[in-house]
């Protein structure tokens, strides 16, 4: 059977969507967001794109919502009501890769958070972080969030500068498998986000 692998993180602007490029660039994978919250200057689906995953393996979200805040503010501004049953990963040939917003207890609506919604699909999550201060703290709280609801954590994976007593402190102390670290990237570009996935992570952790 396939994978779907649901990419989660530590808190907005941690690097989830350049991480989900580049798993899903890596696996061959299919990749989805189910709502998009804010249209300008792009959508996450369009980044992922453009970072190297074909445009015939990037799925329609779900919702796509104008203001770029929590899904359930940009929904209600927007008019809309989200359907939480319109949100579950969809069965395709081959793995996919699964991104989430914000960090993980983001509401989605005002009664479902992201974590209430990765519990009820069951798939397995990685944790993307920061590796700048005050990571221990945000990884640890977002680690204990997922597994009081009983969601599966693949592991953890890093996104910056290294930080080894960081990195090694949350996988410890987490008791969470590191996966890896993404370190900033310039250019960020297909080419380069490949190569240092390739150097920085093993495709086996992510059978």
């Amino acid at each position: 059977m396939s994978p779907t692998i649901v990419v989660t993180g530590t808190d907005t602007d941690v690097g989830k969507t350049v991480f989900a490029a580049a798993l899903a660039q890596a696996l061959g994978a299919q990749y989805w967001k189910p709502v998009q919250a804010g249209l300008d200057p792009g959508s996450d689906a369009g980044t992922v794109a453009a970072l190297g995953v074909p445009a015939a393996r990037v799925l329609p979200e779900a919702y796509r919502l104008l203001i770029p805040c929590s899904p359930h503010l940009a929904a209600e501004i927007d008019g809309i009501a989200i359907d939480p049953d319109r949100l579950v990963p969809p069965m395709v040939d081959g793995p996919l890769v699964v991104e989430g917003a914000g960090g993980a207890l983001v509401p989605v609506t005002r009664s479902l958070l992201y974590a209430d919604l990765f519990a009820r699909w069951g798939h397995p999550v990685v944790i993307v972080a920061r590796t700048a201060l005050g990571t221990i703290n945000h990884s640890l709280l977002t680690i204990e969030a997922l597994r009081h609801r009983g969601v599966p954590i693949l592991g953890i994976a890093f996104n910056g500068d290294a930080n080894e007593d960081s990195e090694a402190t949350i996988a410890a102390l987490g008791n969470v498998r590191r996966l890896g670290r993404l370190p900033r990237l310039d250019p960020l570009d297909p080419a380069s986000l490949a190569q240092a996935f390739a150097a920085h992570f093993r495709l086996q952790d992510f059978a």
